[in-house]
């Protein structure tokens, strides 16, 4: 029999993965931006009300080795319901919080479990999708988050208009959650797919299974599962090398987000020309996203993360150097643009990465320790900007995002090619 096509199989996963992920993404992206006004409105002031909306990110990172525990002991799909259950009743006591307190720890519980939900899809995606399109499949899945965290706060802004009430916004969140839940719940299971096709044609799929294109390091494990920290120690070599390049990697787009808009109200734009700024730059990001895994299917993972961090750090470095132009506001837009590319050409980098270097039977534990890496470093990024902005400069602060992105890309180049496959589309 003639083995499954890319779009066979991302077919497959889209009522389990990309659609449960469009709709957590839509609703998150609805209620985002407005974590820091309800804060406001329930009594913070406003670094109250950004460590409130921070939350969400600390939440995340503690959420990771437990979502790694949860998805090696329960499985994949029991994890991603449970956490969409669990984040469902967080969205609810994020609607009807009476004081900050409550809204604060909701945001946070709301933050740990899509630790969960991202592991588990993550986890679930390494173990099933063949190696040959493995960073398109990956890509895809970084779009369709981005898709939704782009229309999100389109969504938000209507049902605003609407309802005149933020909170419309939070319900909005857990209907889409709910959508998901079911789709997870009662959607066709690739599993079972997968299981009827393997006592159809058992020869090929034990081939296949076989090939699984993973970097060897050390002896195929063949007994039991090993915890989070056991793996977490195993695999200190990558973690502490690659994984601290994808982290920079995280770092660098992280900063995009904070640096963009920091920058045009330093050089004196209105908010209308800062949000068109910013919004060509995610419109660029969303279209390239698919043309990343294509790039690593055909011709290597470095072949993507190489460009994309070069691209970004000369972005970032070439914009510290314009802040007293004449031209400002031009440079501003151009390199926006340039970052725009530079992170659409990354889209699905991490995930994929990740994939390539976790154990083959069980990768959750591994992926717990390389998305806690991640996470922390897009969230250690705007720490580093605002630090140095309040110490030094904006413009200074933009150069050591630069910096940061040379050293990530100095790391892509020493590690892919020593823990990656060299041919992934063998």
């Amino acid at each position: 029999m003639v083995a499954d096509s890319p779009r066979q199989v991302l077919v497959r996963f889209a009522p389990m993965i990309y659609g449960p992920t469009l709709l957590f993404a839509l609703g998150e992206g609805a209620v985002i931006p407005l974590i820091p006004v309800i804060a406001y409105q329930l009594g913070a002031d406003v670094a109250v009300a950004a460590l409130v909306a921070a939350a969400l990110v600390v939440g995340q990172l503690c959420g990771n080795l437990p979502a790694g525990w949860a998805v090696a002991r329960f499985g994949e799909r029991p994890t991603m319901a449970g956490a969409g259950i669990v984040a469902l009743g967080g969205i609810v006591a994020l609607a009807l919080a009476p004081n900050l307190a409550v809204f604060a720890a909701a945001v946070f519980l709301i933050g740990f479990c899509a630790a969960a939900f991202g592991l588990a899809r993550h986890s679930f995606m390494t173990t099933r999708v063949p190696l040959a399109f493995r960073a398109r499949a990956l890509s895809l899945l970084g779009g369709t988050f981005r898709l939704g965290m782009f229309i999100g706060p389109f969504a938000s802004a209507a049902l605003l208009s609407i309802f005149g009430d933020e909170h419309a916004s939070i319900w909005f969140f857990a209907v889409t959650l709910a959508a998901a839940i079911v789709l997870v719940l009662v959607g066709r299971d690739p599993e079972a797919v997968l299981a009827a096709e393997e006592q159809a044609a058992p020869q090929r799929d034990v081939g296949a299974a076989e090939d699984s294109g993973e970097a060897v390091t050390g002896s195929i494990p063949v007994a039991g599962r090993e915890g989070v920290f056991r793996t977490l120690w195993r695999y200190r070599g990558v973690l502490a090398r690659l994984g601290l390049a994808a982290a920079s990697l995280s770092a660098v787009r992280s900063a995009r987000q904070a640096v963009l808009p920091l920058w045009g109200v330093s050089i004196g734009l209105d908010a209308q020309t800062i949000a068109i700024v910013v919004g060509v730059s995610g419109a660029i990001d969303f279209a390239l996203f698919y043309a990343s895994g294509q790039v690593m299917d055909r011709f290597g993972r470095l072949w993507a993360a190489l460009p994309a961090m070069l691209l970004m750090a000369a972005g970032f470095l070439a914009l510290s150097l314009t802040h007293a132009s004449d031209q400002a506001a031009m440079w501003f837009a151009m390199f926006g643009a340039v970052l725009g590319v530079g992170n659409g050409l990354s889209s699905g980098i991490l995930l994929t990465l990740g994939a390539d270097v976790a154990p083959a039977a069980d990768p959750a534990p591994f992926l717990s320790s390389w998305r806690t890496l991640t996470d922390a470093g897009g969230a250690v990024a705007p720490l580093i900007v605002s630090a140095v902005t309040a110490l030094m400069s904006l413009s200074v602060a933009t150069a050591v995002v630069g910096v940061i992105g040379l050293l990530g890309a100095a790391g892509f180049v020493r590690w892919v090619p020593r823990f990656v496959p060299r041919s992934p589309a063998r």
